[in-house]
């Protein structure tokens, strides 16, 4: 099993924007950012809080929100 890395807001947007995650411009306010994205599956709504350091349990229900997996995540975290 993989275990969570300790990332941060910036690192999970940028995998995020990667993944075709556009801002949310009328949802994301005071200490969390909003990305949406449109594909097959439908609408799909990630929110995201402004941290330094996201907790494991967050970073886990981010995916979860985005649809992906922790392999997944790792791989696009570190190109």
């Amino acid at each position: 099993m993989v275990r969570l890395p300790v990332v941060s807001d910036k690192e999970i947007i940028r995998v995020l924007l990667k993944l075709g995650f556009k801002f949310a411009p009328k949802r994301g306010k005071g200490s969390h950012i909003a990305l949406f994205k449109v594909d097959e599956d439908g609408r799909k709504l990630v929110i995201v809080p402004r941290r330094k350091e996201i907790p494991r349990g967050t970073l886990l229900s981010i995916l979860d929100q985005a649809h992906l997996t922790k392999e997944d995540f790792f791989k696009l975290l570190s190109q």
